[in-house]
């Protein structure tokens, strides 16, 4: 499926992981948001269940195994171009989960990868409802424990 002026919504998937007071973030290296910093995540595959879309595209990005999968949220990316056509259309399907192992590295859709104290998010100029689901996924997270 095309994913500039797709004729159906595209269904991505993405982990919030954290290892402790951290978060696992990736600088996108393809539209839409290209060289912008997010979770890690992608487009799941057809016969793809949730879950393993999780797993597959956080290794791809980052090299990073996770523990614990919990489903956060789910929400639409809908980007229209100046002409009002929809341009992209994504729903987001968000879980957050801890960090088991693996060194970082940026591979795949992502140019660069890192963790990043919580407390420093705002110097990444991270999409708001990136930020609202990070919040989230640490509530879920902190009350598990």
């Amino acid at each position: 499926m095309k994913r500039d002026y797709p004729e159906r919504p595209i269904v991505a998937v993405g982990v919030v992981v954290f290892r402790n007071d951290e978060v696992l973030l990736i600088r996108r290296s393809k539209p839409p948001k290209l060289d912008q910093w997010s979770i890690p995540g992608g487009a799941q595959d057809v016969g793809e269940p949730l879950e393993e879309t999780a797993v597959r595209e956080v290794l791809e990005e980052t090299g990073i195994r996770f523990t614990g999968l919990k489903l956060v949220d789910a929400l639409d990316f809908i980007d229209r171009d100046d002409e009002d056509r929809i341009r992209h259309h994504y729903t987001l399907i968000d879980y957050t989960a801890r960090y088991e192992g693996g060194e970082i590295r940026a591979g795949d859709d992502a140019i660069d990868a890192r963790w990043v104290p919580l407390s420093e998010l705002s110097a990444y100029n991270l999409w708001d409802d990136t930020t609202d689901i990070i919040a989230k996924a640490y509530a879920l997270i902190r009350e598990r424990s």
